[in-house]
């Protein structure tokens, strides 16, 4: 018994699983279409510049149709693009040698492997142009928020989905500590960058960059929306704390006030959002020295040194206010010296009257290892005294040194005056 010859993929089902592609506007389509049965055409038979072709992606159907030049049969080179007066006379007796004979082409008669080419054609070029309007439709939104929701979490990063399904990746360096989502979750982020470095877009979100505090505030303050106010510098470590510069033109009106709100009305609903977050606002200012100090409070300073060349700034606060400058952990002082862009020094302001002598750290490398010394003279301490008045959490944080050297460093360096 003869073996049924097995159908290929019909070409209903070819138009019928593009014609309602996303992201591709009609005209484009239908300039895709022709593009793809062309392609296949000239594969076919060498050439496709005698073949008209026409199709309706509305409907889902198309025409083809082969014009050929009518010649003697004795002049027939060219079987695609010349046909014999014999076989033209077998369509029409009135066909004439000159005359240009346009016959419809089927299809579907070339066989299962020009339908499967075609379709693969197809689906190339139309995922090319999707990911060509996915990627340009993005990178024109960068540095917009934007709310998608989680469809899968990986160890390194979530994907999600925005309203037309596109994916959009949300790394983990761009997740706030404390954030933990579960699939179907609704998550605001900002759209930190678009990447087509492979032909297919991918999408990253951020809730750790700065700017995404900055849409937050611009969506909650409307004086930071109608430029009242202008927000000058964001220093962030995510989900701990955050310091915002601000400025206004504008006398009548007191921007930290405004950004803070009554109660602190405008700022809670962004606390909330990161992760509770605690958000320092400070007006913002070019002279840097006042700037430092603002930086920095709670804490009031007693005077500073610049080093303008080198942005640095040395602070000398009392003894009691040390503590607040450094802030839990370091973060005051860190997050002051990302705000202004000078590395910072803190030291206890000598009181009147205390010993003023002092001694060169490199005199107790008998008791101290040298790459001790080097690690703290490298933070600008060069003197016994200088590391004395400096806070601890300081030596170990800048220094890199472990707390048990910094205060084994800090045993000799006492014992050395008490001895005096």
């Amino acid at each position: 018994m003869a073996k049924k010859k097995e159908e290929g993929p019909s070409l209903i089902e070819t138009f019928s699983e593009f014609k309602e592609t996303k992201n591709i506007d009609r005209t484009t389509m239908v300039g895709v279409l022709e593009e793809s049965f062309r392609s296949v055409i000239a594969k076919l038979f060498g050439s496709d510049e005698n073949f008209d072709v026409i199709v309706n992606p509305d409907k889902g159907d198309f025409e083809i149709y082969r014009n050929r030049e009518i010649v003697a049969d004795s002049d027939v080179t060219d079987p695609n693009k010349q046909v014999s007066l014999s076989e033209a006379h077998a369509i029409d007796p009135d066909y004439e040698i000159g005359e240009e004979l346009t016959e419809t082409i089927d299809f579907a008669k070339f066989g299962r492997r020009a339908i499967l080419t075609l379709r693969q054609t197809l689906a190339s070029k139309i995922l090319e142009l999707e990911n060509d309007s996915i990627f340009n439709k993005y990178k024109n939104r960068e540095g917009e928020v934007i709310s998608a929701e989680v469809y899968q979490v990986w160890k390194n990063e979530i994907l999600l989905v925005d309203d037309e399904n596109n994916e959009l990746l949300l790394p983990k360096t761009g997740q706030i500590p404390g954030d933990f989502y579960h699939k179907g979750d609704t998550v605001r982020a900002v759209i930190d960058k678009v990447d087509n470095s492979n032909g297919k877009p991918k999408i990253y979100l951020s809730r750790t960059s700065p700017l995404f505090m900055q849409r937050l505030l611009e969506a909650e303050v409307p004086e930071i929306a109608d430029g009242l106010i202008t927000i000058r510098r964001i220093a962030r470590i995510p989900g701990e704390r955050a310091k915002i510069a601000v400025e206004s033109y504008d006398d009548r009106i007191d921007p930290v006030g405004a950004c803070v709100g009554v109660k602190g009305s405008r700022i809670h609903g962004i606390v909330r959002e990161l992760q509770g977050e605690n958000i320092d606002v400070v007006n913002y200012t070019s002279n840097m020295q006042l700037f430092i100090q603002r930086a920095l409070s709670p804490a009031r300073i007693s005077s500073i040194n610049m080093d303008e060349e080198n942005k640095r700034a040395e602070v000398f606060l009392q003894p009691e206010e040390v503590s607040l400058a450094i802030g839990k952990g370091g973060l005051n002082i860190k997050l002051a010296s990302m705000l202004t862009e000078y590395t910072i020094d803190v030291f206890r302001e000598v009181a009147n009257g205390e010993e003023t002598e002092d001694i060169y750290l490199d005199e107790f490398s008998d008791e101290i290892d040298q790459w001790v010394i080097d690690a703290i003279k490298s933070i600008g301490l060069d003197t016994a005294r200088a590391v004395l008045n400096a806070p601890r959490e300081m030596l170990i944080e800048k220094a890199d040194l472990e707390e048990s050297t910094v205060d084994e460093v800090l045993r000799i360096l006492k014992a050395e005056f008490e001895e005096e």
